[in-house]
């Protein structure tokens, strides 16, 4: 099934649903690149760096679940919106900070801005996940996977670099107001979304609802290891947060390139991710999974060791397209292992395993860059991925031999 083909079916409804994901990725990806440029530029410390990621990990922890829940037992859309508004008004006081509007201890802004860019997120992907179910039947999942992936992958690609050439043939207050020009028109996109909700769930007390969430997730062996592997590959292989630092200690670059090199990752990932539309995996997923996971490891590895800026960027495009099959199988494999009454919650969760590992992974890469060096940090951090890799392949035999027909 060829992209145009997915895109036809339920009126276009997959359509503005990508069209809202990708705007929400444009912005932050815009946002993430141009506030790491902007704190290294006031502090010149990586631990700076990593400090950005536990500024928003922490409250998504804090809402992740209740996020979820809300989806699950209200409404699959109107939450979406909220967040998208949430995250323009965000961007729009990032702006008054870099104009010079808020003049007084303007790290502190940044950091608080952060925070509520955290809350905003956590409903993101249960809205996501709640409304892709809605779509798609079972059997069209694996291929629909795959275009959405891409067309994430795609917004992970053009936000960074929109958000480098911004920043250096501008400034930074154009680059944080066209992040809440996104924002606000992802919000508009999923209100005009028409798709038929289903009445919620019977009324739970909500520590209940979320405890059968979270007793799902941990009773599923294929789930938990799935979710398990990717939030620890990432946080001890992620190196994007410390990007910035390489940007002007090793390569002695501009803006233009710290784009570049966040991109390249998404890149990757993008060609991955439509390759995997065309010829999707479907036997010994889990093998696939397993064998993504440590590629991207290796390839984190090799990335610390380039001392050339192009070098450095197609591993990171090797890394990318390494992360793409993780994404495009452990996304398949919890739409189809999720019962439709709970895809919110357990989305929720998921998230709170691989979404909040990316910025605990940058406070991971900060603290080791500091007390190992900045090199040093991004090469244990890989051996670290692997190591992960194969305690998962010993303590998980589920995964290990899943394949696509144990999940109908």
């Amino acid at each position: 099934m060829t992209l145009p083909q997915l895109l036809s079916l339920k009126n276009h409804a997959f359509a503005r649903l990508l069209g809202f994901r990708v705007l929400l990725v444009l912005a932050y990806q815009i946002t993430a690149v141009v506030v790491g440029w902007h704190i290294y530029q006031l502090t010149h410390d990586p631990w700076s760096l990593g400090l950005v990621g536990l500024a928003e990990a922490i409250p998504y922890f804090c809402c992740a679940l209740f996020a979820g829940y809300a989806v699950d037992h209200y409404s699959r859309r109107l939450f979406g919106v909220l967040a998208a508004c949430m995250l323009c008004l965000n961007a729009m006081t990032l702006t008054a900070v870099s104009v010079g509007w808020i003049g007084s201890n303007p790290v502190a802004w940044i950091y608080g801005s952060i925070i509520f860019i955290g809350i905003g997120r956590s409903f993101i992907a249960p809205t996501y996940s709640a409304l892709f179910a809605l779509i798609f039947p079972r059997e069209q999942v694996v291929r629909a996977t795959g275009v959405g992936s891409s067309i994430f992958q795609f917004g992970l690609v053009v936000g960074p670099a929109i958000g480098g050439v911004v920043v250096g043939w501008a400034n930074i207050s154009v680059a944080y107001g066209m992040a809440s020009v996104f924002c606000l028109g992802a919000a508009i996109t999923l209100l005009t979304l028409r798709v038929e909700e289903p009445p919620p769930p019977e009324g739970a007390p909500i520590l209940t609802s979320i405890a059968e969430g979270l007793r799902f997730v941990y009773g599923n062996q294929v789930l938990l290891a799935a979710m398990s592997l990717d939030m620890f590959g990432v946080l001890f292989g992620g190196a994007i947060a410390l990007l910035p630092a390489f940007i002007h200690d090793i390569y002695h670059t501009g803006p233009e390139a710290l784009g570049i090199l966040r991109a390249a990752p998404a890149a990757g990932a993008v060609m991955m991710g439509l390759l995997l539309v065309r010829h999707p995996i479907h036997d010994h997923m889990g093998r696939w999974l397993l064998g993504a996971v440590a590629g991207f490891g290796l390839s984190i590895i090799a990335f610390a060791l380039s001392p050339h800026f192009w070098v450095a960027a197609i591993f990171l495009l090797i890394s990318g397209a390494m992360d793409g099959i993780s994404i495009v199988l452990r996304t398949s494999i919890m739409q189809l292992a999720t019962p439709d009454a709970m895809r919110g919650r357990v989305s929720a969760i998921n998230g709170i395993f691989i979404g909040s590992s990316n910025e605990l992974g940058a406070f991971e890469s900060g603290l080791a860059a500091r007390l190992m060096g900045l090199v040093p940090s991004v090469i244990f951090g890989g051996m670290m991925t692997l190591t992960v890799v194969g305690i998962t392949a010993r303590l998980a035999p589920k995964l290990r031999q899943l394949q696509l027909k144990h999940l109908h």
